[in-house]
């Protein structure tokens, strides 16, 4: 069994896969504080909660953007499962090549969703991840990383309308019952959902221009599905791609 962490700045997103299967799959908050042995007490009620043997584990992946937590990551792995986890980076095997002006920027959820989009659907292919900030990761017919956008994220926009007016209420994101609000939560409800929705299709377009009619493109991350249900090019939806990346990239490693 593998244990595939994502550490992203808000969430850890953690996967255990049975083979291609994936068993269980939870969602923590990124605690900076976090000592190996909380990590290590969760996961294990995670666990225990869905009926999966901790001693099944033959293999721990991360990737982290939040190089505070990597310690105790690394040490409630050799800990709790007795494995020294793979830690992704510009310099693991990934398959694809990455062509970026300084490699050792890329985020290691990037190269995981790269990974996974060109695995899956082939190239050239847009990955778009809606997370603490909105990820276009982008891969070429020939597996190339080429890089990609990074936008602010819905739930950071959100925050910010609040915190910088006086009288907007805070609001969910969703889909709206209509496009013209006809009152305050209403049209800001449908100004977030349906400016995000156009923002990513016009990025998506422009790269369409750029790159060819035949770019694929799959959304991920938490606000994902409700993109797809308005978007014009974002048509798949795949919770699990991060996690799915990081299991080829285990696979390649412990072939190699």
């Amino acid at each position: 069994m593998l244990l595939a962490l994502d550490v992203g700045n808000s969430n850890v997103t953690i996967g255990a896969f049975d083979g291609e299967k994936i068993a269980g799959r939870w969602r923590l908050r990124t605690i900076h504080e976090q000592t190996a042995d909380e990590w290590g007490i969760l996961i294990r009620n995670l666990f225990s909660l869905s009926s999966l043997d901790l001693a099944a584990v033959d293999g721990v992946i991360i990737s982290s953007v939040v190089p505070v937590v990597d310690q105790p990551l690394e040490a409630m792995a050799e800990r709790y499962f007795h494995r020294q986890p793979l830690f992704v980076n510009y310099a693991t095997n990934l398959g694809i090549t990455i062509r970026y002006d300084n490699p050792r920027e890329v985020g290691a959820d990037r190269l995981a969703n790269g990974v996974a989009g060109y695995r899956k659907l082939g190239g050239p292919v847009a990955v778009v991840d809606l997370g603490t900030t909105i990820n276009f990761d982008i891969v070429s017919a020939d597996g190339v990383f080429l890089g990609g956008v990074i936008c602010p994220g819905i739930g950071m926009s959100i925050s910010g309308l609040v915190a910088r007016t006086a009288r907007l209420p805070m609001v969910d994101f969703r889909e709206p019952e209509k496009l013209i609000g006809s009152n305050t939560v209403g049209s800001i409800t449908s100004g977030l959902y349906y400016g995000f929705v156009g923002m990513i299709d016009g990025i998506l377009e422009r790269l369409r221009g750029e790159l060819g009619g035949n770019l694929q493109s799959v959304a991920t991350g938490g606000q994902g599905q409700l993109i797809t249900r308005a978007s014009r090019w974002v048509t798949r939806y795949e919770p699990d791609l991060t996690l799915e990346g990081l299991r080829f990239i285990w696979e390649r490693n412990r072939a190699s």
